[in-house]
Order: C-alpha cells, then structure tokens, then sequence
C-alpha cells in the first residue's frame, strides 16, 4: 500500500463519504417520491429517480423493482438500462445481471466498461475461467483508460500497471484524475470479486476520495456512487477495514 492509498483509507476511517445529512436527504427524496409515484403510478421518470435514490442508500433491491418497474411501463428501455444491471449485481441477482450487460452490449458495442461489469457478473455467477471466456469483444477504441482497464480483466496486464500508465502519462491533471477515478474502481472491483479484501477496500476508498468522480455528470457520478457503496459494504463486512 503506497503514501497515496494510505491517505485517502485514512480519510475513509475518518467518515463515511456519504454523511449522515445526505442520508437522511436521501431517505426523504425517496418518501416525497413514492407519494409521487402514488399519485402519477405510470410515471417512468419517477421511478428512475427512485430507483436511484434507493440504489444510493443501498437499497439494491428497492432500486432493482424499481428500474424492473420501468422497463414493465417502458420496454424500449430494456437493453440500455445498465444501472437496473449494477442494482441486480449488488442485489446478488449475477446471472440475470450478466443478461442485462449482455443485452446492452447491442445497444452500445462499443463501451468497454459494460463489458467488465458482465465479466464481473460472470466472475460471481460461473468463476473466472468462464468469466474469461465470455469476456464481450470489441473491434473499435474506447475512451482512455478502459483499454487498459479492460486488459486487467484480460489478464493481460496488471493493476500496478495499469495505475503506473496512468500516473506517468503526459495529461492534464484534470484528465489524470478522471481516469484515476476509473482505473481505482474497477481495480478495487476486481479485487473484490477476488476476495482481496483489503486491496478492494484501499482502492474502492482511493475511487470514493477522487473529487473528479463525486463532482462528474451523471453516469460517472453514479459510478461515484458504487464506490462508495462498495467501499461501506466492505468496511462493514470486515471490522478490522473500519
């Protein structure tokens, strides 16, 4: 664990990223919601924002009947509806996760990261041999650094690598922060569904400390969310990471 890693796990000990005012934000937003739902009950945007008001206070199944409800009032949602994905994955529900980063992968071939989160699906419903094998192809690039990123779920390169490319490439450090962000999380991902523990709580902390992530628009920022959420699971599933 190098001075950086030690740093931002220090800050994590300290206080959970999400305090407990945005909770208790949360847990209202997502009352003044359901009321709405109660009274506009084919509204789909409503429920999106609940579901992820629910995902965000960890809820994953709330989220997931949610994003379910959705598709149900809405099927043209069905195959790029990746967070209804991520919602089943922390729900425990891998196989029908996989499915849905499946059917996303002919909504967008060309994202990289819908591809790792099917691979980590996989990792958790089948092992890594399959999950190797089913790794999702892609012909065209992808936005920096999910190459790499998706070299380390190859096998082909290494999680040091990966962050040392980053921290040595010549790039504004806007830009190096941003791609940090990324390499962290799905770093620390993949040492989670490794049950490296301790490596997946220094490196999802490392995502969660990133203010390149907590300040980005909205998918990079529901990503944001992920490890933070993550990293809290872990530090509660594991009392000598608190």
């Amino acid at each position: 664990m190098n001075a950086y890693h030690v740093a931002v796990l220090l800050l994590f000990i300290l206080g959970s990223v999400a305090g407990a005012d945005e909770t208790l934000r949360w847990k209202e937003t997502a009352s003044r919601l359901t009321a709405a739902i109660d009274a506009a009950p084919k509204a789909v945007e409503l429920y999106s924002q609940r579901g992820d008001t629910r995902f965000f206070l960890g809820e994953f199944a709330l989220a997931a009947a949610d994003y379910d409800k959705m598709v149900t009032l809405d099927p043209d949602l069905d195959s790029g509806h990746w967070r209804r994905g991520i919602a089943w994955f922390y729900a425990g529900d891998f196989e029908k996760a996989a499915a849905q980063f499946e059917r996303y992968h002919s909504y967008d071939n060309v994202d990289r990261e819908n591809g790792i989160w099917r691979y980590l699906c996989q990792r958790k419903a089948f092992g890594l041999e399959k999950a190797r094998e089913g790794l999702l192809k892609y012909e065209k690039d992808d936005r920096e650094p999910f190459g790499d990123v998706y070299r380390l779920f190859q096998g082909t390169m290494t999680s040091q690598e990966l962050l040392d490319n980053i921290r040595d490439a010549k790039i504004p450090e806007a830009e190096r922060q941003k791609r940090l962000f990324y390499a962290e999380l799905y770093v620390g991902l993949n040492d989670a569904v490794e049950d490296r523990t301790e490596a997946a709580q220094t490196h999802l902390t490392a995502a969660a400390q990133n203010t390149w992530g907590e300040r980005a628009g909205y998918g990079p920022n529901y990503m944001w969310q992920v490890s933070r959420l993550h990293a809290e699971l872990l530090a509660k599933s594991v009392p000598s990471l608190k």
